[in-house]
């Protein structure tokens, strides 16, 4: 298998909202939109996000179509943790975890967007 690109989709309420945040607090860029669906990519890594509103009849199987955010955490590694959680808390983001280490070295934020979707910084330490 040859693998070409790849995202990540999630099922959202509200597409909008969570591809603002993205934009907003994470640097994602838009490459395409219509109805009910938005495709951001992000200029530093190779990571696709797919955004589609819920009930979408062309989602299949419609068995799962059900909202995102159960247990998913969408995770980023970052060189600066306490920088970024600073200028995205002061932006008015909703903190879900304020930084913390864990004592395998595993230094984390997390912030919800309007969808209730779980972002987590990361950094090594």
């Amino acid at each position: 298998m040859h693998i070409t690109g790849s995202a990540v989709s999630l099922n959202v309420p509200d597409v909008a909202a969570s591809a603002e945040f993205a934009r907003t607090h994470l640097g994602f860029v838009e490459e395409m939109s219509a109805d009910g669906f938005v495709a951001l990519s992000h200029p530093d890594v190779g990571f696709n996000l797919t955004l589609l509103r819920v009930g979408l009849p062309s989602f299949k199987p419609d068995r799962i179509a059900g909202p995102a955010g159960q247990g998913l955490l969408v995770a980023f590694v970052v060189e600066d943790l306490d920088a970024e959680y600073e200028r995205i808390a002061a932006a008015g983001a909703q903190v879900v975890t304020p930084p913390g280490t864990e004592p395998w070295g595993e230094r984390f934020c997390q912030f919800a967007d309007p969808n209730g979707i779980v972002w987590q910084l990361v950094q090594w330490v």
